[in-house]
């Protein structure tokens, strides 16, 4: 005998087939919302581990920024120190010069010449004084140009004055201070200590 189906079997193939496309669209709705979440927190992994290595990169930056501040402090402290070094070295150059220009003004005056002043600028120093001639003067300035710690003797002036019913020649002169080392002193041909 033959069978007649009357339910309405296409209908419920229909349904069947709607709710495997519902249960398919959920699946891939769920596939697609998880994989965008995923890629989204994967970014935002991305972006935190950026910024913890931008934010160290900054604390970085600000040590070796104060590390440099305190360089350039040092560095400025050296020059200070440099500067000073350098003033207490010429101070200590110099303090001994005043003595070696009195100990030279007083071997090389000549017998006929003597002094009023003595006064000094700097470098170059001015001297005023009495000589009996002429010639007295000419030999003081030779004398002053064979001294190592004396140069450029340069008479200024001489006039012919009276003093006491004596008749001497005033005259004014400037010499320059050599600066000069210990050692070329005590090695000068001048100073019989230094040959050997």
């Amino acid at each position: 005998m033959i069978r007649i189906n009357l339910l309405p079997h296409r209908e419920l193939k229909r349904k069947a087939q709607q709710q495997q496309i519902a249960i398919l669209a959920g699946v891939a709705g769920f596939l697609g919302i998880a994989a965008v979440w995923s890629v989204y927190a994967m970014i935002d992994g991305e972006i935190e581990n950026q910024n913890a290595r931008n934010q160290f990169l900054q604390s970085r930056i600000a040590v070796l920024d104060t590390e440099i501040a305190e360089i350039r402090n040092i560095k400025t402290q050296t020059q200070e120190l440099l500067s000073r070094k350098l003033v207490v070295e010429t101070l200590q150059n110099s303090r001994s010069e005043v003595v070696h220009l009195l100990d030279q003004l007083v071997r090389l005056l000549p017998d006929g010449v003597y002094l009023q002043s003595v006064k000094q600028n700097d470098q170059i120093i001015t001297l005023t004084g009495y000589a009996q001639s002429n010639a007295w003067v000419s030999m003081l300035m030779r004398n002053l140009e064979s001294s190592p710690w004396l140069e450029s003797p340069l008479l200024v002036e001489i006039k012919a004055i009276t003093v006491n019913n004596i008749r001497q020649n005033e005259f004014n002169m400037r010499i320059k201070l050599r600066r000069i080392s210990i050692d070329d002193v005590q090695n000068s041909p001048a100073n019989p200590a230094g040959k050997s």
